[in-house]
């Protein structure tokens, strides 16, 4: 039987799907796996040396080691079950709740054996100790550095807008109001874009050297991005020139400000407060490096067109917010972008996709899509 060919008409074509070589396996687990151990051991080290509690920080959509495992297997179910009741419709003897859970089992077989389900584990806990050291390195800034870059970046702001202050030229052109909730839905939008692109990449793309392309490549984002913290320190014009976004509507972008400032002062006069992170930084934008990432990775494996033009919408206009409202400076967003690209060529070596991303790298191996298959093997086997 062909492999992915189904032996009942009635069945949908199982799409192949692909992981990458052995060799580019171990390249890619080292080189995300690495990352992580990196800036978790680093994370940890500060923790012992300030006497600072280690924190696992919660978004509004939980626990990051709840959400994360969460979202990803809600995505492996959504890519398992409705195979599993489709093929139903060419196996009447299995349908029976035991005869689904065999379907299930037999689907999920198929299509994730082992070789490619280890990686997208490893993949995500890399993506997982990677992102809570950096929130931890991050939390430990103001307690090692004392003062900050931001009148040089003031400065630098007014030099590449020509004597202007960007943000004031934005509130002109766009207006305070409309505009400000806008930006803001697309700004907190990128909260939720973070660990749910990190199980699609994972989970439904067809190439996972792709996949792991993308969680390589932002492991190497948050990496980067918390070194760009030590090395200019720095709040933001928010924090640095509060008066400039006085006239701002109200939106969840001001609440989140108002509530990091509140934070970091909660922090700066105890630690050891429990849940409590300083999460201010402006040099580099991380919101500018992990969308410039996506849609610079989207761009090169020549995804549909209109995922492409999305994507770089989101990021023109991620763009705009983090200078509207004051998150970052001008340089911030230029570092994040450099950032960015360097985590792409990265996770382009590791994965074997630097010399045609768009297609399959071509010692690529297939992995079987036939539940048929699991279930003609498993009825086969002997009884132990």
């Amino acid at each position: 039987m062909a492999l992915g060919t189904p032996p009942d008409a009635s069945a949908p074509p199982v799409a192949t799907v692909e992981v990458p070589s052995r060799r580019h396996r171990h390249r890619v687990l080292l080189l995300a796996a690495g990352t992580a151990a990196i800036t978790g051991g680093l994370a940890v080290i500060g923790s012992v040396a300030l006497g600072i509690p280690m924190r696992d920080p919660d978004g509004f959509l939980g626990p990051g080691w709840v959400r994360m495992p969460a979202i990803v297997a809600i995505c492996l179910l959504i890519d398992v079950l409705p195979r599993a009741a489709w093929r139903l419709r060419g196996h009447p003897d299995l349908r029976s709740p035991r005869g689904f859970v065999e379907s299930v089992r037999d689907v999920a077989v198929a299509r994730w054996p082992w070789r490619r389900l280890v990686p997208v584990l490893v993949a995500v806990a890399s993506f997982y100790i990677t992102y809570v050291g950096y929130r931890n390195l991050k939390n430990f800034l103001p307690f090692i550095h004392e003062g900050s870059q931001d009148l040089a970046l003031v400065a630098s702001d007014r030099l590449l807008a020509f004597g202007n202050n960007p943000a004031e030229v934005l509130h002109a052109v766009l207006g305070t109001g409309f505009s400000a909730h806008v930006l803001s839905f697309v700004y907190m939008g990128y909260l939720i874009f973070v660990p749910v692109s990190v199980a699609v990449a994972l989970i439904f793309w067809k190439h996972l050297s792709h996949g792991l392309w993308y969680v390589t490549a932002l492991c190497l984002n948050w990496a980067l991005g918390a070194a760009s913290y030590y090395l200019i320190p720095a709040s933001g014009p928010f924090y640095a020139l509060p008066w400039d976004f006085s006239d701002l509507s109200r939106t969840d972008v001001t609440g989140l400000q108002a509530a990091l400032v509140r934070n970091r002062s909660i922090v700066m006069a105890d630690p050891d407060v429990s849940g409590t992170v300083s999460g201010i930084a402006a040099f580099a934008s991380l919101h500018v490096s992990v969308v410039f990432t996506a849609a610079l990775i989207v761009q090169l494996i020549r995804m549909p067109k209109l995922v492409r033009r999305a994507m770089w919408t989101f990021f023109v206009l991620t763009v705009l917010a983090t200078i509207y409202f004051g998150w970052h400076y001008i340089v911030d967003d230029l570092a994040g972008m450099a950032i960015g690209g360097i985590a792409v060529w990265a996770g382009a070596w590791a994965t074997g996709n630097l010399r045609d991303p768009s297609k399959r790298p071509e010692d690529e191996d297939d992995v079987a899509g036939s539940a048929d298959a699991v279930e003609a093997r498993r009825r086969a086997a002997p009884v132990a």
